[in-house]
Order: C-alpha cells, then structure tokens, then sequence
C-alpha cells in the first residue's frame, strides 16, 4: 500500500519538477531583518513581509520573554478552554480600539481567521462573491462555506455588479476581497465596493493583511478609512508588518460572538501562546512610537519605482512594499532568482499555481528597515543580471 502510494505522489513531483514549479525551502541562520545569515552567507533579503522592519526589535524581544516567564512557553488549551489568558484579553481590546470596532478576535493564523469567518458567516442557500486574485485562504473559506460561490474579474466592479444583480435567492450576500493583494501588491477599489454593497445589500470582508500596520496615518490599515457600518467584516494578520504572529478578525458585537460561537478554525485549535499576544501589544505601541518606519518605507517605495521607471523595468503597478517584476516564463524568474542569490540578494520567485500561468514575477518587497544604500545595492544588482535576460523586457507576458 505504502509502494503504491509514494509512486502516485513521485509522479506528481516529478512532473512539478518538469514544470520548473517546484518549491524548495531556505534554512535561515539568524533573525528577521534587513539581512540574514543564509548558507552561512550574509544575505540581503527583499522577500520578507517584515514591512516595518520589527520582527527583531528589542522591545518586542523583551515583551516575548517577560510574558513567557509568567506564562510559560505555551497557552496549553484553546480560548475556550483555559487558553484565553489576561495579554490575549488585553491585546483584543487594543486591536479593537485600533480599528475603530466593536470588538476584535484572534485567531492562530491569517489563513484560520479567514476560513473562520466565511465558513461561520455563511451557508447552503447564501452567495459569496470574490476576486480572482484573493489569497488561496480566501478562496477556500469560499468553497468550504456551502455558499453559491463566484469569482469576478479582477478589481472589476462592473463585473462584480453584474453578478449581484443576477442573484436570485434569499440567502445573505458577502463580498469578499483582500485589500492589499500579496501578489500584485495593488489594492482593491474599497471605495467603490462600499457602495456597491450598501446598493446590493450585500456585507464587504476585507483582509488586510498587507496593509495593516503600514497604511493609514495611524498604521491601523484601510480600517481608518472605512467606519465598522462600511466595512463591517474586517480581517489582519499580525506576522508581517507588525513583526508578531497571528490573526485577527474586527467588527461588531454580534459578529464576534457569532465567530465565537460558530468559526471551527477558532473553537477547535489551542490559542497563541500569551507570549506571543505580549509581542503583539509591544508592536501595536511601537506603531505610535517610531511612525518613521512608514516614513521612511514610502521613501524607498517611491525610490524604487522611479529607478525602475527609469530602466523601463517590467515593474506592475503598486505603490505598496511589495513590488512585483514582471518576468512571465516561470524558468525565467527561478534563473533570476538564483543569480541574483548567487549575488547575495534574496528576491523570490513567483511561479504558478501562486500566480496565473505565464506571470511569474520577482516579488520584491521593502522594508522599513532596509537602508538607502541597501535599495541601491538592489538596483545595481538588478541592472547587472537582467542585461542577461532580454525576454523580460517582451510586452508579450500572458494576461497581464
């Protein structure tokens, strides 16, 4: 039995192999930041989502070990068991505050938070609508949901209007998008899906989790821009700009009581551990403290493209940390990759199924930590490996 299955799942990988789709991990030797100890290599690393560049900040160090000498290395149950200690409480209502809700939940993962939410909000008789481009967690908690699930053309709300128009039924309409998409880094037209909503009585889910902690004049993400009545479904992870782990879901009273009683992926796991929530908490006031760091990311943002604009690079349009070059041939991007590691620049590539067919891309992404002088090492490096790979410059790049 064990022979018969690892020869169905060797001719799976293979063939992934063949394909030049094939992943492989990294071992890092040294904390988040800047740069890291890769192959016992200092490496400059442009792929993280440490946007604000906190990951490895002392405070946050300091709160992790003073909350695990009072609570231990682990919370031991899940939250509604013994789990939910006083720094998950403390860090809920803060989140809360933060976002201008109700009420805030956690939850283990971004990708916990969303199936969670969708698959408790929704049911048999009920219509999801997404974007093409949402996360893979998005999509899923659609699929699992039991909802009649649609996806429409990318940021297109004629599409999308279309669709809502045609439903017929009684269930409940939901709406869902990432507002920050991770791939593209462009962001959704919540402005407009505001009131396309508010005209199709349908409820808007947002997940922010590239956005939150670096947009928005406070860093609370596009949940500054939105009242809790606009957009009253709002999720954000805590792992990338704000350099902790975890999840959230914000919104109102009877929302979060509805997860609690009813989201699987939050009753049925452990919770954080509470040293965890304490680095959270120290992040989340970091955010007021040094507000440079957004600063100082929109710098290099801005730097960035007008250097690539320049070079006429294949760069897509966002004016987010992440910055995603266009390559198109998935061999194409893994080759760059590689040389521009081989340089000591770590960019990753992007390859289907991540991405659609014949747009793989170098996601590179800035950090508040990056220096000026480490973005001109990036540009220079870029100028020396691409002057090798002409296609990159075709305008024939599949859809995109």
């Amino acid at each position: 039995m064990s022979a018969t299955l690892d020869k169905a799942l060797n001719e799976r990988l293979a063939q992934r192999r063949a394909e030049k789709l094939y992943r492989k991990r990294h071992s890092v030797g040294s904390a988040a930041g800047a740069s890291v100890r890769l192959n016992g290599k200092d490496t400059l690393l442009f792929c993280s989502n440490d946007y604000l560049g906190v990951a490895n900040h002392p405070k946050l160090i300091e709160a992790a070990n003073q909350a695990t000498k009072r609570f231990g290395a682990g919370s031991g149950a899940s939250h509604l068991v013994s789990g939910h200690s006083d720094y998950h409480e403390q860090l809920e209502q803060v989140l809360a505050q933060h976002t201008g809700r109700d009420r805030a939940l956690l939850f283990s993962t971004g990708f916990m938070a969303n199936l969670g939410a969708i698959t408790a909000l929704l049911g048999k008789g009920d219509f999801i609508f997404e974007d093409r481009l949402n996360h893979a967690s998005l999509l899923d908690g659609g699929l699992a949901s039991g909802a009649k699930f649609q996806r429409f053309h990318h940021n297109d709300i004629a599409d999308l209007s279309r669709r809502l128009t045609k439903t017929e039924g009684e269930g409940n309409k939901l709406v869902v998008v990432d507002s920050v998409f991770s791939m593209d880094g462009d962001c959704a037209p919540l402005d407009k899906l505001v009131l396309l909503c508010a005209a199709n009585n349908a409820w808007l889910m947002a997940d922010d989790a590239h956005g939150y902690g670096v947009l928005g004049e406070r860093g609370a993400g596009v949940a500054e821009q939105y009242s809790q009545q606009d957009l009253p479904i709002y999720m954000a992870t805590l792992g990338k700009a704000m350099g902790s782990f975890g999840a959230f879901v914000a919104g109102s009273e009877a929302l979060i009581e509805s997860l609690i009683q009813f989201a699987r992926s939050y009753i049925y796991t452990t919770a954080l551990p509470p040293a965890v929530a304490a680095t959270s908490l120290a992040s989340l006031q970091l955010l007021e403290e040094e507000a440079w760091r957004r600063s100082h990311l929109q710098t290099l943002i801005q730097q960035f493209r007008a250097e690539a604009k320049a070079r006429n690079w294949p760069l897509m349009p966002s004016n987010t940390a992440i910055q995603p070059l266009l390559v198109g041939d998935a061999d194409t991007a893994l080759k760059l990759s590689e040389k521009l590691l081989e340089m000591g620049i770590w960019v990753s590539a992007i390859r289907p199924p991540t991405v659609p067919a014949g747009t793989a891309r170098l996601r590179i992404t800035l950090s508040a930590a990056h220096s000026e002088a480490q973005l001109e090492c990036l540009i220079s490096s870029l100028d020396s490996c691409l002057v090798d790979f002409p296609a990159v410059f075709s305008t024939d790049k599949g859809n995109k």
